[in-house]
């Protein structure tokens, strides 16, 4: 939610409006004093940051300063061992890779060195304006949240991935300056077992802070406590649900509702006016309908915003949405966005994973930082969505994200796999309660098509109860996706993971030829399901970025490119396999989505997972990850539906090329064959055809292409040209070499 400010005029304008729409006239004094103002006063910055061992035993002085929002590893002077912790499903992760012991596992949730339990951060204020309520606003902190104003204690908030709302109305000095102390854990030991502190079975670090903004909201009665905005693209309309909250005696109060385009500002329709009382105290839910008319539609392609403003007469704010609707098909077996089939291209993001890397810094809240990895990258990449996987984003990640045009899958922090003594420890009520406040923080945002309960989880509770009581707050009812469980609801999708060869016990790791004669779909990570899959993790070679690999992919590189290979091979490798792989999952069009692991990850010493970038600070990917993967993610799709290594010469060999289209245009073009030396030169033997693919289709073309009559080592690459994209050509390459006779 965005607020803003009315003026006078604006307000005024508002109800003359309302009159020419035929809605009841108000009476306005000539001098009358303007609709309520929201006043904000942000409170990010430089904080004072001090450590702790016990809940209530305030520190008597500060000595250390801590940018707001960011993490506690960013205080200066630093603290020592501040990320250190493991939790248990961590440490049997390790115990499986064989690097701790048995003895590692000794039942407790998690271990620190750390002898702090508590971060109090500190921060003086004043406020530019007396109002009736002052409510404060984290948006999001860990390990559980605390605050006190001038010595009072305000409330807790344990919920590590939500907004916590704190009324100062009863501490604030409105003359004078203002003492405010927030108490976070240092790490999830802090919190009881029962909440849910996020379950990231391959996180080595855990890094407490007030990773969002903090702001403290000046309103008068009656306040606006949340909007909710379902755009109705059928039918031209935004529903709008408001929740007032009177904080003070009875009133009577005007709803004014009216919606504007975001950029321009321009008025959309007529506004809506409600007359209403409320009683003391009285929290007050509207439902009411918004003509937006000739509604231009929200997508990845073009993310055209709107706002409605909605005021009071003591409180205001702005709330942009987009007019998009998400959902599956389940029949068709397809995510629909505005009410056509619309295919997932993208990756994933583990920002909590990202935290703990010590290259992360300041930058994930550096708005310029964050627009090249969310915008620029992305388009260049032909990406048009993303998981934010393992837990959620600073709030300035979804603007972006609506702003740029990415649909996301938007996973809370729950990876528990099957282990059931986490999850047995959690109450039921804490996880509604949470889930409620990450459907009510989120809402808005068109970027958010999918709410992601887990990953890779097996877990009765969040299917069974957790989604049911919070399904209907969503008045989008966007689909839910549940880790390995199956689908909660008829509309629902699943995720699939299917790791072929990651996990093969012995040699031949990576034989690509079995994609020859695979069936699909191999895996049922979600058990048997007939709904809409989407491929949000697949067979990624984990590559440090300096080319080393992760530990438990050392053996994988070793086999096939030799244990002496330099780091640009095994970047040259992983690239060439993953682009394979992207084409392969695409061309059969079993999935409705396919994003990669990693985009945005750790390179830490014992990652079970990286990331693509050459240097995180500055986004620079690794170069030949660039070249071939922004290929295999075209909305063209190209696949050489051939993995054989070796060719005879002088042979003539039937390929198929497997080809789709994402765009809703029929692709026309041409399709080129040929084999050109691996060092470099002009293709030695060629064979084409035109290609005519339907509107979001697929066809298989076959040609006859004889092999080179020199025995060397060469690229097959299909080249499929559509000479009115700006994108085009797309490229699908096959490493092969030639030789006189096969054996």
């Amino acid at each position: 939610m965005k607020e803003f400010k009315t003026t006078r005029r604006d307000f005024a304008k508002i109800l003359a409006g309302s009159a020419a729409a035929g809605l009841p006239a108000l009476a306005v004094e000539p001098n009358a004093p303007p609709s309520g103002q929201r006043e904000i006063v942000s409170l990010d910055g430089e904080w004072d940051i001090e450590e702790g061992v016990e809940p209530d035993s305030i520190p008597t002085s500060f000595t250390h300063k801590v940018p707001v929002p960011g993490l506690a590893h960013l205080a200066m002077p630093s603290f020592p061992d501040v990320d250190e912790y493991e939790n248990r499903e961590y440490i049997l992760t390790m115990i499986d890779f064989g690097l701790m012991p048995h003895s590692a596992d000794t039942g407790a949730l998690g271990r620190t060195s750390q002898k702090r339990n508590y971060f109090w951060y500190q921060k003086s204020f004043t406020v530019p304006v007396k109002k009736q309520v002052a409510i404060l606003r984290i948006n999001k902190a860990q390990f559980g949240t605390a605050v006190w104003l001038n010595g009072k204690k305000i409330g807790e908030h344990l919920s590590c991935f939500t907004r916590g709302h704190f009324d100062l109305t009863s501490a604030i000095d409105w003359e004078g300056e203002n003492h405010l102390l927030v108490r976070i854990g240092a790490h999830p030991g802090a919190l009881p077992t029962w909440v849910p502190a996020g379950t990231d079975q391959e996180k080595p670090v855990w890094t407490a802070g007030i990773y969002d903004s903090v702001s403290i909201h000046l309103c008068n009665n009656p306040v606006i406590e949340a909007i909710q905005t379902a755009p109705q693209i059928g039918r031209s309309s935004v529903t709008v649900q408001t929740r007032l909250h009177n904080y003070g005696p009875a009133t009577d109060a005007t709803l004014v509702h009216r919606a504007k385009i975001w950029k321009s500002g321009e008025a959309m329709g007529k506004p809506l006016v409600q007359r209403l009382h409320l009683a003391q105290g009285e929290v007050k839910t509207l439902t009411q309908t918004l003509l937006i008319p000739n509604a231009v539609l929200w997508s990845p392609e073009n993310p055209f915003l709107y706002i409605v403003e909605t005021s009071t007469d003591g409180d205001n704010v702005a709330t942009r949405f987009g007019m998009r609707e998400f959902r599956f098909d389940n029949v068709a077996r397809r995510a629909m966005l505005n009410g056509k089939p619309y295919f997932l291209r993208g990756t994933n993001i583990t920002l909590h994973r990202f935290f703990g890397d010590p290259l992360s810094k300041q930058h994930p809240w550096e708005e310029e930082w964050v627009r090249k990895l969310l915008g620029e990258i992305p388009r260049r990449m032909n990406w048009n969505s993303m998981r934010i996987c393992i837990g959620p984003a600073p709030e300035m990640w979804l603007d972006i994200a609506d702003e740029v045009g990415l649909l996301l899958q938007y996973e809370y922090a729950i990876w528990t796999g099957r282990y059931p003594w986490r999850h047995e420890l959690w109450k039921t009520e804490e996880l509604i309660d949470e889930f409620k406040e990450f459907v009510q923080d989120n809402w808005n945002h068109p970027s958010v098509a999918i709410w992601d309960a887990s990953n890779e989880t097996l877990d009765d509770v969040l299917r069974e109860k957790v989604i049911p009581a919070v399904r209907g707050l969503d008045l989008s009812n966007r689909p839910w996706d549940n880790g390995y469980n199956v689908p909660q609801s008829s509309g629902d999708g699943y995720e699939d993971h299917p790791y072929i060869f990651s996990f093969v016990g012995q040699p031949p790791y990576y034989d690509m030829r079995t994609l020859e004669n695979m069936e699909v779909p191999t895996i049922r990570n979600a058990g048997a399901s007939g709904h809409a899959a989407i491929l949000n993790e697949y067979d990624t070679l984990f590559l440090k970025r300096d080319g080393t690999p992760v530990f438990w992919t050392r053996r994988f590189f070793d086999y096939l490119v030799g244990p002496d290979a330099t780091a640009d091979q095994r970047f040259a490798l992983r690239a060439y396999l993953l682009a394979g792989l992207t084409e392969f999952w695409r061309a059969f069009r079993f999935y409705a989505g396919v994003m990669y692991l990693a985009y945005l990850d750790a390179d830490l010493e014992h990652s079970v997972t990286c990331d693509n970038f050459l240097d995180p600070e500055k986004l620079v990917l690794q170069p030949h990850f660039e070249e071939y993967v922004k290929e295999a993610f075209k909305p063209l799709g190209v696949y050489i539906d051939s993995w054989k290594s070796k060719l005879q010469a002088k042979h003539q060999e039937r390929i198929q090329v497997m080809m789709v289209n994402d765009e809703y245009e029929t692709a026309r073009g041409h399709l080129t064959l040929a084999f050109s030396p691996a060092k470099g030169g002009a293709a030695v033997a060629h064979g084409e055809t035109e290609f005519e693919i339907p509107p979001l289709g697929q066809m298989t073309y076959v040609l006859n292409l004889q092999t080179p009559s020199n025995p060397d080592a060469y690229v097959l690459s299909a080249t499929a040209k559509w000479p009115s994209r700006p994108w085009s050509p797309v490229i699908s390459r096959r490493d092969v070499g030639v030789v006189s006779k096969l054996s």
